[in-house]
């Protein structure tokens, strides 16, 4: 997607504008300072050069997946949504300072931190696919760190229903971390391919790179990866303290066979555990939703400019109306003259006496006191 110009910050009502946090293709992420609570948030906003139907459709379901999956505790929180002024769509949300993204390449992550963060995201993935819901961009840098430095997955603009069918599927992938049926557009998402991406994700924080990169200069463009993930050779971590199976379950987890990876999220957190217990470590917990718990669904056609209404509330007035409208006015239903109320006319007579008889009351006392100064 060509680089596009960045905008400005929209004027919100109750917030203050602090500084831009991030671009990406399909929107612009700036810091505000909410007014009350105080306390400072992120704001996705919609470009208007990109608010065509398709993309108000993703914002639009992104917005409603945060709002039934934030409760969470491994999901980014959303507070509120809706439309600037300039009318420009918006989603405010939790303020994370960092993500993963941005620490895997430039530090060494301890083997137990990629544990737990592996099953806690696997926990907030396995509660959206009980509900019919997928991801579809599981990566470090989707995976952000609260103020308390808890990992929380963030950036659901792409996300979908695990039962759509329809021929307008949207391909979107981030090639390093996509199993090789998305790369090859055999499917435009799954809980296999979610699976996939957690892996890859886990592997990334333990081994500073994605799973099919290569070292040297010119080893991994684009195409490159692409051949490698589509033919998928496990290539260990190389990493002295992470044990065989861990590196067993990364192995699973990144099977060329959407069908011989773990069947859930679930089911690769419960390895990861395996792996914690057998480290000494103590378990993380898996966080998922109860199974009778069932939100509402997501309409992922609405493309929609969802904002604020002006209310309109009748009220008796005791203005009279005209008697009539102004160049012959007509209803909307019938479009025949509208004759409007009844108004009572008075003759003008009355006023036209009570106005002479003041005049000359008026002269009278004039003339009168001139008079009574002379004598």
């Amino acid at each position: 997607m060509p680089t596009r110009p960045p905008t400005t910050a929209p004027v919100l009502s109750g917030f203050s504008y602090l500084r831009p946090l991030g671009s990406g293709g399909f929107a612009d992420v700036y810091l505000y300072e909410q007014d009350l609570p105080r306390r400072q948030v992120a704001v996705k906003v919609l470009p208007p050069a990109l608010a065509d139907a398709d993309v108000r459709r993703m914002f639009n379901a992104e917005a409603d997946v945060l709002a039934r999956l934030s409760a969470h505790p491994s999901i980014l929180t959303v507070y509120q949504a809706s439309v600037s002024a300039d009318g420009r769509p918006y989603i405010v949300m939790e303020y994370c300072p960092t993500s993963l993204g941005e620490r895997y390449r430039r530090e060494r992550i301890p083997v137990a931190e990629a544990l737990a963060v592996g099953i806690k995201v696997a926990g907030a993935l396995e509660t959206a696919h009980r509900i019919g819901l997928i991801h579809r961009d599981v990566k470090p840098s989707n995976i952000l760190l609260t103020e308390f430095g808890v990992p929380v997955l963030s950036d659901f603009g792409i996300a979908a229903s695990l039962t759509a069918t329809g021929t307008d599927e949207l391909f979107a992938m981030s090639v390093p971390w996509s199993a090789p049926e998305v790369i090859a557009e055999r499917t435009a998402g799954s809980v296999a391919s979610e699976v996939w991406g957690l892996g890859a994700t886990v592997y990334s924080l333990l081994a500073g790179r994605s799973p099919f990169e290569r070292e040297g200069a010119g080893q991994n463009t684009a195409e490159q990866l692409r051949r490698r993930i589509v033919r998928a050779g496990y290539v260990p971590t190389g990493r002295g303290d992470v044990p065989a199976a861990l590196e067993d379950a990364l192995a699973t987890a990144l099977r060329r066979d959407p069908g011989a990876r773990f069947a859930s999220a679930g089911e690769f957190a419960v390895a990861l555990q395996a792996v914690q217990r057998g480290l000494g470590q103590p378990e993380t917990p898996l966080e998922v939703a109860p199974s009778p718990w069932t939100p509402p669904g997501v309409d992922f056609s609405d493309s929609g400019l969802r904002g604020p209404v002006r209310a309109s509330v009748a009220h008796p007035s005791a203005r009279k109306r005209s008697a009539a409208p102004a160049l012959g006015g007509r209803t909307a239903e019938s479009g025949t003259p509208d004759p409007g109320p009844a108004v009572a006319t008075r003759p003008a007579w009355p006023w036209l006496l009570v106005g002479v008889g003041a005049t000359v009351l008026v002269v009278l006392a004039v003339v009168i006191l001139h008079l009574w100064r002379v004598v």
